[in-house]
């Protein structure tokens, strides 16, 4: 059994983002009663996902700070620049962290640890929309 749909999240500023509650709207109406895995796929390539803290908000201000710092914008030897200071970082942070993360599914539920969401990492000023597919195998 396996159920797919697209998701189109709003657009987010800058930052590490918690789009958990996206997700579990998105597939309220999936019968995943049998243990399973659900995969979230971003289809963009500055813009990332990953699972993290999801109680205190300064450890995701913490994420984008250290990965500020790590890559930095204007670095003398990045070529591709035409689209902004802020494109060929947010394309290094996305191959970082990552296009897609699977959480197991019982009972109609993401089993994320007690202290775990799953996050949508923005690495542009101004990404937009962004859009994910998520899938359900069972």
């Amino acid at each position: 059994m396996t159920y797919q749909t697209q998701l189109s999240l709003p657009p987010f500023s800058r930052g590490f983002h918690l789009i958990t509650s996206h997700i579990q709207q998105a597939i309220r109406d999936w019968p995943m009663e049998e243990p399973g895995l659900l995969q979230v796929f971003i289809q963009h390539t500055s813009a990332s996902l990953t699972i993290n803290e999801n109680a205190d908000p300064t450890v995701r201000m913490d994420f984008e700070s250290h990965f500020n710092q790590s890559v930095p914008e204007n670095a003398p030897y990045y070529r591709h620049t035409l689209e902004g200071s802020d494109d060929m970082p947010a394309h290094i942070k996305a191959s970082t962290l990552g296009s897609s993360v699977t959480v197991p599914v019982n009972q109609g539920q993401l089993l994320l640890g007690t202290w775990q969401g799953i996050y949508l990492c923005e690495h542009r000023n101004h990404g937009g929309h962004r859009s994910v597919i998520i899938t359900y195998l069972h």
